[in-house]
């Protein structure tokens, strides 16, 4: 089953859009699916539809409904790239970590027709990997997995917080999060309890992507197998 669903905001008289995908037996769990700056496109539900899939009920909810709703954008092409650009300049990531956490009252208590799922994930790319981040040091969230998350090393006085598991995907050669910003989330994070890191070798920002001049097969197969086993072991 795939359709729009309406999520009410956290703190807001208002509601915002999501893309929801469920198996068509019982689900084990449920993933929230945080895209990247271009909006809920054709590789966010496509990832959405694989977790379907594998049994769980996923959601991609609209990050920037406040003041761009339903924006779907393309990275490959450059306008459209430079248009995600400025949106991620206006977005207020705070704001993105409420919505995450309505996505996941709403799927604890029951959404569009589903069961209420008490074990609730999330999996973010680039933006999403930060918030990702963020949902594990500001949220319940069962488990979060980030690749590729942007700023995150000005967020490493917020890892006390994390509680439940984290994993972050990094590509080595991600020329949105340099070295510098690399060394410091290794530096906070190697031997945090609750966070495991792995590295990409000579990988770029957005390897993992669903299609696209981006993607890196034998890398982003390697990143979502371990994603999988992650989920596996922490969501069921």
């Amino acid at each position: 089953m795939v359709n729009m669903v309406k999520i009410n905001a956290l703190d807001e008289d208002a509601l915002f859009n999501a893309y929801l995908a469920a198996p068509l037996g019982g689900a084990k769990a449920a993933i929230i699916v945080i895209p990247e700056i271009f909006g809920i496109n054709q590789g966010i539900r496509q990832k959405c539809d694989k977790l379907a899939a594998d049994g769980y009920v996923a959601i991609a909810p609209d990050l920037f409904w406040r003041f761009a709703p339903g924006v779907e954008l393309n990275p490959d092409i450059e306008t459209e790239l430079q248009e995600a650009f400025g949106y991620f300049g206006q977005y207020d990531p705070d704001d993105g970590v409420k919505d995450i956490e309505a996505v996941i009252h709403a799927l604890r208590a029951g959404i569009s027709g589903q069961l209420p799922l008490e074990k609730v994930g999330c999996v973010g790319y680039c933006l999403g990997g930060r918030l990702a981040y963020m949902a594990a040091t500001r949220t319940d969230v069962s488990a979060s997995v980030g690749y590729y998350g942007v700023m995150i090393d000005q967020m490493l006085n917020e890892a006390d917080a994390i509680a439940n598991p984290l994993m972050l995907h990094i590509p080595t050669a991600d020329h949105f999060v340099g070295p510098e910003a690399q060394a410091a989330i290794h530096a906070r994070l190697d031997n945090h309890p609750k966070v495991i890191l792995h590295d990409y070798v000579g990988l770029d920002h957005g390897f993992a992507t669903e299609m696209g001049d981006r993607r890196d097969d034998k890398g982003a197969q390697l990143a979502d197998l371990r994603t999988a086993e992650f989920f596996d072991q922490h969501l069921s």
